[in-house]
């Protein structure tokens, strides 16, 4: 990867403006695994980043996309090999550091987690949004709470 393509927001006053830019690998961020993004999607977090005072982007320049799935293309940790597929969400990720919009993301190995038996498509449909629902609903069970039990209150 020479360079590639992203959305880059940039503020300038109390304006936000976005453009398609090309960057290099050395645009990206420290980071454990570099991803060759194939599937980003666009979430609330998102639409602040490129909101006047929006509050979310810690500083400009930033790559917008809270949440990424694709290909590990290199890898200095041992818990991901070149070729995995694996998904990236939260934590600073499009906030606080360059996100999903783009053809390359790099990350934190502690940030991505392997796709398993899913696709980059089918984990991007679950996407930051799906992975918060589900984890709701394993609280929920784990304390015992169940529709039946939630009428009751």
């Amino acid at each position: 990867m020479e360079t590639f393509t992203a959305l880059l927001a940039r503020q300038d006053g109390d304006q936000i403006t976005s453009a398609i830019e090309t960057l290099t690998a050395s645009d990206l961020p420290p980071g454990d695994v570099t991803i060759k993004v194939a599937y980003s999607s666009v979430n609330y977090k998102d639409a602040l980043a490129l909101t006047p005072r929006g509050g979310v982007v810690r500083e400009y320049p930033i790559v917008p996309g809270i949440d990424l799935t694709g290909e590990v293309v290199e890898s200095q940790s041992p818990e991901f090999a070149v070729g995995d597929q694996v998904l990236a969400h939260g934590y600073e990720i499009g906030t606080g550091r360059h996100g999903g919009y783009a053809e390359y993301a790099r990350v934190p190995a502690d940030q991505v987690v392997a796709l398993g038996s899913l696709s980059p498509r089918e984990g991007a449909a679950i996407g930051t949004a799906g992975f918060t629902a589900a984890m709701s609903v394993d609280a929920l069970i784990k304390h015992g709470i169940s529709p039946r039990t939630a009428r009751s209150w």
